[in-house]
């Protein structure tokens, strides 16, 4: 059967290496924080000024102070320092954060990202995802496999204004794990239970079948 949110996030945090810096997207990426293995020391980086954030904190843990780029409140760790928004982009600009995960409303299968806005609906503003795909050394995609209207999300061409151009490595849907190079994109792992043939029957997009 597909994965939920859950076993999506755990599947992605299997991306993430041992001393690695890494930004935690809106939606479904954050609770990959749950999910870093004890044998790994990995470094969570949020753009609104914190460096080394634990996972969601207990119901009498909560600091409404402490909160993460999505507004959910979070948890600190001894070594977590605190700095402005200017320094945080800093590091993303700069190149220093070594993977992204986030969500998307429409990928396609060159690595083009669509995730910041619908046109005709009210926008708080781009965020800082754009930045994160042009800085970042590797872009992780967390999403569901289709919209809730059921129409794919994995596309030839975006339908929708660009985040970025050729950023995306990895997509991971509750049907499977796809990469994406030079060569297109290529499907590399079922979710459990599932075949080719759901995933295709729920994809635009054009992609080799690696399993």
């Amino acid at each position: 059967m597909p994965w939920d949110r859950n076993q999506m996030a755990e599947r992605a945090a299997k991306e993430l290496e041992d001393g690695f810096y890494v930004n935690l997207g809106i939606g479904i990426p954050t609770l990959v924080a749950n999910y870093i293995g004890e044998d790994i020391d990995v470094t969570l980086q949020s753009e609104n000024g914190m460096l080394g954030m634990g996972p969601f904190p207990y119901e009498d843990e909560v600091d409404p102070d402490l909160i993460n780029a999505g507004k959910q409140t979070i948890t600190e760790l001894r070594r977590t320092s605190y700095f402005s928004s200017a320094d945080s982009f800093g590091m993303i600009r700069g190149g220093h954060i070594d993977l992204s995960i986030l969500g998307a409303m429409e990928v396609s299968e060159k690595g083009d990202l669509a995730n910041w806005m619908i046109p005709g609906k009210m926008v708080k503003g781009m965020g800082g995802a754009m930045d994160l795909v042009a800085g970042v050394k590797r872009v992780v995609v967390v999403m569901d496999h289709t919209s809730k209207n059921g129409d794919p999300k994995l596309l030839h061409e975006c339908s929708l204004p660009l985040t970025g151009q050729g950023v995306v490595d990895m997509v991971i849907t509750n049907l499977g794990v796809f990469e994406i190079d030079e060569t297109g994109m290529k499907l590399t792992e079922l979710a459990p239970d599932v075949t080719v043939e759901d995933v295709k029957a729920s994809t635009e997009a054009d992609f080799e079948v690696a399993v």
